[in-house]
């Protein structure tokens, strides 16, 4: 099954849903008007991280420690790092007790003015599929500031707002 998440909110920009196997996976694509190489230090850099994700905690190598914590809700996240090819892709586990075998992988292409960004989510149970989504797309509106060093933090209104577009999704 694939579910493809498209609106007028969404500015033009896709998020797509595949479901295998009764796990999910959730890719989001945008391009972003700053080089590769300041996208990739908002990727990795655990300053940049806090201006638009999480507080963060980096050991920047393959099987290295990758933990996030997000002080406005009390939750944390502690993985590993799997993949590791600056600047073009960086990977890291989510374990949660919902999606325990979860993996992050970003890759970035440079493109004219810019670079392409994919963000793929696998290994996703169904509960909580709407939150993921919405949250990752809330996130992601910062990211591009974070790359010229600007804080975005996530803001609980605004993934709200983006909720509605992930609807047809497992809450």
């Amino acid at each position: 099954m694939s579910l493809l998440l498209n609106d007028a909110l969404l500015n033009g920009k896709v998020g797509e849903v595949r479901e295998a196997g009764g796990l999910y996976e959730i890719t989001f694509t945008r391009r972003l008007a700053r080089p590769a190489e300041k996208v990739w230090a908002a990727l990795t850099v655990p300053e940049r991280l806090a201006d638009w994700l999480a507080e963060a905690e980096v050991d920047l190598r393959v099987g290295g420690r990758f933990a996030l914590y997000w002080a406005t809700h009390d939750y944390r996240m502690a993985g590993v790092i799997t993949e590791l090819d600056p600047p073009r892709v960086f990977a890291w586990t989510w374990p949660s007790p919902e999606h325990p075998d979860s993996v992050v992988r970003w890759s970035l292409e440079p493109e004219e003015g810019g670079c392409r960004l994919t963000l793929r989510q696998t290994g996703l149970s169904a509960p909580p599929l709407r939150s993921v989504a919405a949250g990752w797309h809330t996130h992601l509106e910062g990211l591009q500031g974070a790359a010229d060093g600007a804080r975005t933090p996530w803001r609980a209104e605004r993934e709200r707002e983006l909720a509605g577009l992930y609807a047809g999704l497992p809450a």
